[in-house]
């Protein structure tokens, strides 16, 4: 569909920039869903690489979301998680031309821009074509202010350190972020995330100079923080979330869909008895080791629980090593099954995205963090929202967490009736119930949304 045509009702013209990655993608068509949902005189023209259009191409949307592309920032061969570095770099240094480029060829006038912080270059853009820019930041509001405020790392001594020496030192200077332990901040002290910290930094510092920053989370969620963003920062702070595809529940009936492999995985949760399964994901970028996994499949076997366990990358693992309590799929709609009422809990990587489907769900859950944004994220689960448990108790150890442990922790979490299993499912509830508020009628998220759509459609006609 040409993105250059639109209906005679859509008057305010959005151009999407996402960076090019499942994890913002999804959260930033999440949101103009509810843009084009709330205000029909909108119209998206959704930007996406042309590797990522034949992924996502086919996905429904409204008509008001059209698709443009650009080119490839890198040869799709060579993967973007074999060199997250090089990738980052690519995304801001090539697509800033074809992106322009873009603009030219679009008919209609642009009203405003929303872009993902981690593509810096729009910025800029926007500013010499005095189009408004939105940055839309798909990692929490937390995370923002840490690399927001690095400097104070630094000025305090924490920057560098080696966590395994320091990493239970306590940062409590950052401005609206509560106390936490070096080890639980983003993994920016060595590897790839020491790699890209100064990549990062720059998208960060570059965010006061767009005219808004949304925010996929929730008010509620992180309220000291994101209350502290807006009392520092001169443009607007607009927390928006959960950026998940809640509007996507109502659809379809359990049962009606879900077939992976001429096997229905929601027929199965349907046999399942209610609170009895727990959801395994740990996300599509970052994966853990191999003895890691041995380990858990077999953590999980001994233990008996029931589950439904996504696995994009080889299965043949389950095959011996899990029983048959659960079951495999490569794919899955995570946030319906998250809802289910079978599900009785869910083991994440702490991605921003599960996490915010998690809470939505009103799911404990047991984390196992593997990169940058998940480790604070893991935290918040635990420590600030007290919603659920580590896998590994020590997140500086290199050890492995073995089979046993993984057993009987598995088995402490799937009984509901034991104590502190009950004070996690209960505190769980309490936060799902904040975030379905917040999007309700005169809910928070409810009226950061107008108060988007009101500054981006004034003066339209």
């Amino acid at each position: 569909m040409d993105p250059t045509k639109k209906s005679s009702s859509a008057v305010c013209h959005v151009v999407a920039m996402p960076y090019p990655g499942r994890g913002h993608i999804n959260p930033m068509m999440n949101l103009c869903k509810q843009l084009v949902l709330k205000s029909p005189s909108i119209l998206v023209t959704f930007v996406v690489t042309e590797e990522w259009l034949s992924f996502i191409g086919e996905e429904p949307k409204p008509a008001n979301i059209r698709y443009a592309t650009i080119p490839n920032v890198i040869p799709s061969e060579h993967g973007r998680a074999k060199d997250f570095p090089r990738f980052l770099q690519a995304v801001n240094s090539k697509m800033e031309a074809p992106f322009e480029e873009l603009l030219d060829r679009l008919e209609h006038p642009v009203s405003a821009i929303v872009a993902d912080t981690y593509v810096i270059w729009v910025v800029g853009v926007g500013n010499r074509r005095n189009i408004p820019v939105a940055s839309l930041m798909t990692m929490s509001a937390t995370v923002f202010s840490v690399v927001h405020h690095f400097e104070l790392l630094v000025q305090n001594g924490h920057f560098p350190v080696e966590l395994s020496e320091r990493g239970d030192e306590l940062v409590d200077y950052i401005p609206g972020v509560l106390t936490t332990r070096l080890a639980d901040l983003p993994t920016f002290f060595s590897g790839d995330g020491l790699i890209i910290l100064p990549l990062t930094r720059d998208c960060i510092l570059s965010v006061p100079k767009a005219q808004y920053l949304l925010f996929t989370s929730v008010h509620e969620l992180e309220a000291q923080v994101i209350d502290t963003l807006r009392a520092k920062l001169s443009i607007p702070v607009y927390p928006i979330g959960p950026s998940i595809p809640y509007l996507e529940l109502q659809d379809n009936a359990s049962g009606s869909d879900g077939n992976i492999n001429g096997v229905n995985y929601f027929h199965w949760l349907d046999s399942q008895p209610f609170r009895s399964v727990l959801y395994i994901s740990f996300g599509s970028f970052h994966s853990m080791s191999e003895a890691q996994m041995d380990e858990i499949v077999g953590g999980v076997k001994d233990s008996g629980i029931r589950y439904l366990w996504v696995s994009r990358g080889n299965t043949a693992r389950f095959k011996d090593g899990c029983g048959d309590m659960g079951f495999v799929v490569p794919w899955c709609d995570q946030l319906k099954v998250l809802c289910h009422s079978s599900i009785g809990g869910f083991w994440t990587h702490c991605g921003w995205n599960s996490t915010l489907e998690g809470v939505f769900a009103g799911l404990p859950m047991l984390t196992s963090p593997i990169f940058f944004d998940q480790v604070p994220n893991c935290k918040r689960i635990v420590e600030d929202w007290k919603i659920g448990w580590r896998i590994k108790k020590d997140v500086k150890s290199k050890n492995l967490v073995t089979r046993g442990e993984i057993s009987d922790l598995l088995k402490r979490f799937m009984n509901q009736e034991n104590n502190e299993g009950l004070e996690l499912r209960k505190r769980a509830k309490e936060l799902q119930d904040a975030c379905h508020k917040a999007i309700a009628e005169g809910g928070s998220t409810e009226n950061n949304l107008q108060a988007f759509i009101r500054d981006i459609t004034r003066g339209q006609s």
